[in-house]
């Protein structure tokens, strides 16, 4: 068996940002009216803090400008919509990010959906699952898609392939198992109530790890030859897939981190570029 390839979501998400920032030069050549993600951040969560300014420094590396909303702990959902509602109405903006979790007492599902759809470069709201669901323009979750791209960056086949994601949050994994399905591959979604988990995921051409515990995945559940695409990052550094061990019998792996995570943020700044020019990210084909 050949040695397995690393899948280096950090160069390739660099090259995007670059594909991003070279395209925006020549959109607006003067940088006189760039594209705005506006990202609403509510409480003090250091995580979460950590992600909005990652994505604020990916906006300026491509010459976008960013919008920051900072909401204090005791935000009720009005409030909330009323941040919203005022960035829906505003032409400068041309995406909305709200930074999940949001504090316990807001409805964060309604505020998600109170984002225009065309303004939804997160992927987050209804309307953009049941797009992508159908198989329509959309912009998609940005996690899955960002994995997507991985997969085609590299040439990997995913046509006829069998799937097996594992995780079903509206976000990852289900969206996951839609666009691999759009892509046909052969799919089986699994989760917390799944019989037999191991024996499914010894038969995966292609193991997605999106369960969010630490090394859930086992080595010894990995077939030879399987691509490992790893959405998990937990406490020490390590994802939902046993990479240390599992893959030494892959074909391809995503480390963690540098794997999947530059890629969400890539896919992030890329569909603010699409919104930017009034368009929707292109629809999943098989090649």
């Amino acid at each position: 068996m050949k040695s397995p390839i690393l899948l280096n979501g950090k160069a390739i998400s660099e090259q995007i940002r670059n594909r991003i920032s070279q395209e925006l030069k020549k959109i607006d050549p003067n940088g006189s009216s760039p594209p705005t993600l506006a990202t609403i951040l509510v409480g003090n969560n250091p995580a979460s803090e950590t992600y909005v300014n990652m994505k604020v420094k990916a906006c300026a590396s491509v010459g976008m400008l960013s919008k920051y909303i900072r909401l204090p702990e005791e935000t009720t959902t009005d409030q909330l919509l009323f941040e919203i509602n005022k960035l829906n109405s505003d032409p400068k903006v041309h995406g909305i990010l709200l930074q999940h979790p949001v504090p316990h007492q807001i409805d964060e599902r309604l505020c998600f959906d109170s984002i225009l759809p065309e303004k939804d470069v997160d992927g987050v709201t209804t309307t953009s699952f049941g797009r992508l669901s159908m198989g329509k323009e959309a912009f998609f979750p940005c996690t899955p898609y960002g994995m997507v791209l991985l997969l085609q960056e590299y040439g990997i086949p995913i046509a006829g392939k069998h799937a097996v994601v594992v995780g079903r949050s509206p976000i990852l994994g289900k969206p996951m198992a839609i666009m691999l399905t759009n892509l046909d591959a052969t799919v089986t979604l699994c989760h917390s109530k799944t019989q037999n988990l191991p024996e499914i995921v010894k038969q995966a051409d292609i193991v997605v790890g999106a369960v969010g515990k630490p090394e859930f995945i086992r080595a010894s559940w990995i077939k030879d030859g399987a691509v490992l695409l790893d959405a998990g990052y937990n406490a020490g550094n390590v994802g939902d897939i046993e990479i240390s061990v599992a893959k030494e019998k892959s074909s391809f792996y995503t480390p963690v981190p540098g794997g999947v995570g530059p890629m969400t943020i890539a896919v992030l700044i890329l569909q603010t570029l699409y919104s930017y020019q009034s368009k929707f990210s292109p629809i999943l084909k098989s090649n």
